[in-house]
């Protein structure tokens, strides 16, 4: 699907042609604008309604000239009913504390990301990034995120969430824990749930979930939440069980 920038916005530029980093034999291109000024929040709310995502200080979607299979999702909260395995894993995590702080790294943070991208993303671009550069994924922001640090009973740091607070719910950019919990716990899963949770605290509609990426096995945990929405020519609207079916590895 093709994005029109959104008409309150002024500067949008495409990125040159790039190997996209899903599919080798397919380009990437992007459509990107700064996060910047007194508005950042506002034009954060509105580029992120309109399909966009944020990474340091910019926003971005995929502008691709012969793909159009990234797919900005949500999940609706007032919809959305745990499944048995997700109300299990709920559960099985029941003894941690989430405690929702500024957007400031630490090296307790960095050596937990370092953990998990050694065990879970080997070889990748991320697990190539300093101290320097993990501050500056929590850190370059215009807009109003946090860090939500998650804590087992003897205080231990185990999962971490980096989000993006909007005005109609929160924006997961980025999770990781500690590979050695127990993979019955699914905290990636978890921190989801406890999002859904504390969207519901704060009355508001929805938690977005970044891109789905038709054929991309990595994204295809997302479809495990339902209802999901999905950003298309007409709007938001609910994925029907066809493409939820894709999404399924």
């Amino acid at each position: 699907m093709r994005h029109s920038p959104p008409s309150s916005a002024r500067f949008f530029f495409t990125t040159a042609p790039l190997p996209c980093p899903y599919f080798a034999d397919r380009i990437e291109r992007r459509v990107v604008t700064e996060l910047l000024g007194h508005d950042a929040n506002t034009l954060h709310d509105v580029l992120t309604h309109a399909g966009y995502r944020r990474s340091h200080g910019i926003a971005y979607v995929p502008a691709c000239p012969e793909c159009d299979a990234c797919v900005a999702v949500r999940i609706p909260v007032d919809e959305f009913r745990a499944s048995k395995s997700q109300r299990r894993i709920f559960n099985r995590n029941d003894g941690l504390s989430a405690e929702i702080l500024e957007a400031q790294a630490t090296e307790e943070q960095f050596v937990l990301f370092s953990t998990y991208q050694s065990s879970r993303h080997a070889g990748g671009d991320m697990e190539k990034m300093t101290s320097d550069d993990y501050r500056a994924l929590v850190e370059e922001t215009n807009v109003n995120t946090r860090v939500v640090e998650f804590r087992d009973d003897d205080h231990n740091l185990i999962a971490c969430c980096l989000i993006d607070v909007l005005s109609d719910g929160l924006s997961a950019l980025y999770s990781f824990y500690d590979p050695e919990i127990d993979p019955r716990r699914s905290l990636g899963a978890y921190m989801i749930l406890w999002l859904v949770e504390q969207v519901k605290i704060l009355d508001l509609d929805y938690v977005y979930l970044g891109f789905w990426i038709e054929g991309c096995g990595k994204m295809s945990y997302k479809a495990s939440y339902r209802p999901l929405e999905g950003y298309t020519a007409a709007g938001w609207q609910p994925l029907s069980p066809a493409k939820r079916k894709k999404m399924l590895p």
